[in-house]
């Protein structure tokens, strides 16, 4: 877990899934994927088997220790809803999300049928808790406005899109019942090209229908030459969130014990 994120819209990133696979193209240049890969027969290093996808449990518990509350990315190096991701390690996933509210916990995933069918399942729990934002990918009318839908039918409370890399025009959108939008264009070596005409509809979309709009960057070869403004602004907008204050940490120890015993 890395508790100063580089990822603009949060403070921490946390991963008891290593590893992914890709299924569309807004994996073409998957960043985590050419992170992992130079680690990849590394010994010792969390990346030893590169980008194969593994479950970590020993990461399980590693939100109770931070000292304050985070905004924090789950598996930013993997997607919770791959298919070799068990439904009863999910679960676990959750638990621990459900058990410690005084983090925000942001899950992104391309795998929105499986996220759809858990939330109105066994994750129902989950779904319900203001804290846990649930989110998915959007780069193109094919395979990003789909998972929208799905979305938008899982009944989870807290909703977002990563409308990253955006990768076409998604014409006349519409978002309703999100609760949070970020929009990216790629960066790295191979990044494909973000014009700002696809870029307005949305932020406008989003405006006048108050939903809060992210712009994370242009992207490009050396995303720090292209900056975050938007037409003058840098959009930095985020949902309104609870703020519960963070237990100590004998407490927190409890906490983890009794979670660990509902799971056993």
């Amino acid at each position: 877990m890395s508790d100063k994120s580089k990822i603009e819209w949060t403070d921490a990133t946390w991963n008891p899934v290593r590893g992914c696979s890709k299924i569309s193209p807004g994996c073409q240049h998957c960043y985590a994927e050419t992170f992992a890969e130079r680690f990849r027969g590394v010994l010792g290093s969390p990346f030893e088997q590169g980008f194969d996808l593994r479950l970590v449990p020993e990461k399980l518990w590693e939100p109770f220790k931070f000292a304050q509350p985070r905004r924090i990315f789950v598996n930013s190096m993997s997607d919770l809803f791959h298919a070799e991701v068990s439904d009863d390690y999910i679960e676990q996933v959750a638990q621990v999300m459900s058990a410690s509210p005084w983090h925000t916990y942001q899950v992104l995933t391309k795998r929105s049928e499986r996220l759809r069918d858990l939330l109105r399942g066994r994750l129902r729990f989950a779904a319900e808790l203001g804290h846990i934002w649930w989110g998915v990918s959007v780069e193109d009318r094919r395979f990003g406005l789909p998972r929208v839908e799905h979305l938008q039918e899982s009944g989870a409370v807290m909703k977002f899109l990563s409308v990253e890399p955006l990768l076409e025009d998604l014409g006349n959108v519409e978002f309703g019942g999100m609760d949070w939008v970020i929009v990216g264009g790629e960066s790295g070596p191979g990044a494909r090209p973000m014009p700002i005409d696809w870029v307005r509809p949305i932020r406008d979309h989003c405006l006048s229908r108050e939903v809060p709009f992210f712009f994370k960057q242009w992207g490009g070869a050396r995303k720090h030459t292209t900056g975050r403004f938007l037409d003058g602004v840098v959009w930095d907008q985020f949902p309104e969130s609870e703020s519960v204050p963070i237990p100590s940490l004998a407490c927190r120890r409890a906490v983890v014990k009794r979670v660990q015993m509902q799971g056993s």
